[in-house]
């Protein structure tokens, strides 16, 4: 599957989790939830998968734990806040930087209308 084949993926099962759920809830409720639906459409989903950091060309010890990596392809970072913040933004272009992954999804399931939470960041690698 390609990059945006999964991304349609993606957006179609978060409308569906935040149909069924809707705002308010833990993220990773939204997180284990999101994680089934992807799923049980055949895609392979990695829940918080570390992410390795390579400084001056020495991986150290300590990792980033990205929320999701869908198909190997697409990074999904979830909230559960009441309005995305700058700081969210830097956190999943820092993990596409890092992960040298192209197209990632930035998801804040506490907002009435999910289309409001849905961010989609592409990196021009």
């Amino acid at each position: 599957m390609t990059e945006e084949e999964l991304g349609a993926l993606i957006v179609d099962a978060a409308l569906s989790v935040h149909r069924e759920l809707g705002p308010g809830l833990f993220e990773s409720t939204y997180e284990a939830c999101l994680v089934y639906e992807l799923r049980s459409k055949g895609v392979e989903v990695e829940v918080q998968k570390e992410l390795p950091i390579i400084y001056k060309g020495a991986k150290l010890d300590f990792a980033y734990r990205i929320d999701l990596l869908v198909g190997g392809k697409v990074i999904v970072e979830l909230k559960s806040v009441q309005e995305l913040k700058d700081q969210h933004l830097a956190q999943i272009l820092t993990y596409l930087r890092h992960s040298q992954v192209k197209l990632g999804f930035l998801i804040n399931f506490n907002v009435k209308l999910i289309k409001n939470g849905i961010k989609r960041i592409a990196n021009g690698i």
